[in-house]
Order: structure tokens, then sequence, then C-alpha cells
């Protein structure tokens, strides 16, 4: 089952694969392992959230999956708009919950502001913070 978010904040499911329901060159799957950074939000892309967690034994796993399927790869600008924090684990990951992805998404689709966004979505607990947050 695919669920489809549209920014006008309509949602719907379908069993159908979203390959089946647009265009290869409409769909961005993001992944934390991209090399592309998603600077903008296209309202004519398609947007996949990978809901498969990369952090454990399958590294990398979301990335493959959408090369395999020739697909577009966009991850979020976390290391572009944020610093990463000492803390007690050393644990620093740009790999987020599917609702987090969502709340990174929908706020910097209101605000236009990767750092509002970022904010937002973005936990402490990941090991990231906006540099302003840092003492």
């Amino acid at each position: 089952t695919v669920l489809l978010f549209f920014f006008f904040f309509q949602m719907d499911t379908t069993p159908e694969s979203y390959l089946d329901l647009f265009p290869l060159d409409a769909i961005v799957y993001l992944t934390p392992d991209s090399e592309n950074v998603l600077e903008d939000i296209d309202p004519k892309k398609v947007y996949i959230l990978g809901g498969l967690v990369d952090e454990s034994i399958h590294k990398k796993l979301t990335l493959q999956r959408a090369q395999d399927q020739s697909l577009q790869t966009a991850r979020l600008p976390i290391r572009e708009y944020m610093v990463k924090t000492t803390n007690t684990k050393n644990y620093h990951s740009e790999t987020l919950a599917i609702n987090q992805v969502f709340d990174v998404l929908s706020t910097y689709y209101k605000t236009r502001s990767w750092p509002a966004a970022l904010k937002a979505g973005v936990s402490s607990g990941k090991g990231y913070v906006l540099p302003s947050a840092v003492n």
C-alpha cells in the first residue's frame, strides 16, 4: 500500500505502486544516503518518503531501491543547515522517521525556511542542532 501525500494536504492510499501512478521523471525518492540535496519543493514532483530504516542492518537500502527503479534521489539539507552537537553517546544520524520527514517537508512548504523546517522535524536526539542553538 502506498500513502500518497499532496502538499495541499490531501492524503490517499492505494495498493498500486507509485511507479504505476506517476512518470519516473516526476518522482523524487528521499533517502538520507543521496548525494543530491533537496533545495526546494517542486509542486510538480512526487516525493517518496522511504519507509525503511537504513541505520541498522540494511545500510543504504532506500538509496539502492531508488537506483534500481531509476528514480531521482535527494536528501534533506541537514548537513547544510545544522551542526553536530556534542552528546554523551557520540551519536549523529540523518535518518529520520517518516513523521519527522513529513514535519520537515510540511513546515518547509509553509515557511520556505529550511532552518525552521529542520527545527520542527529533527529532534536533538539525532545529534544535530541549528547553529544558533550551540552555546
